[in-house]
């Protein structure tokens, strides 16, 4: 499973010019795969985690449903968490010159692949049996 992640995470970094990198983690805060360089993948899953907590909060208690995605800008660049299913989430870290109506279109797509990948992966040997078509 992780190879797969790892190839869906290059796979966006060459399809979003100016992405920087990005990781998968468990709403949990654990690491589950990475593609990053120059940041600490652990600390950033573990952050990734608590602000994914407030945002759910947030989305939550202002009526706006199940969280999605957030994204923060800053200084020299942006951090973009997305929704991978229920139980990970896919963050990226982009340039600040990174095309932010890109960027979201091809992570909405990736958080999909992401999450098919972990529930064929995560889902009980009967359940993945049952969704074969023969």
């Amino acid at each position: 499973m992780e190879t797969e992640l790892l190839a869906e995470l290059r796979a966006l970094r060459h399809r979003v010019p100016h992405l920087a990198g990005g990781l998968v983690a468990g709403v949990d805060g654990l690491l589950v795969a990475h593609d990053t360089h120059g940041a600490d993948p652990s600390g950033l899953a573990a952050m990734t985690a608590a602000s994914l907590g407030l945002a759910q909060r947030l989305a939550d208690s202002t009526g706006q449903g199940d969280f999605r995605e957030s994204l923060v800008r800053g200084e020299h660049g942006y951090v973009a968490t997305y929704a991978a299913g229920g139980s990970c989430v896919l963050t990226l870290l982009a340039h600040p010159d990174a095309n932010v109506g890109r960027l979201n279109l091809e992570a909405r797509r990736s958080a999909k692949r992401i999450a098919a990948l972990l529930d064929d992966t995560l889902a009980p040997k009967d359940v993945r049996e049952s969704r074969e078509v023969f």
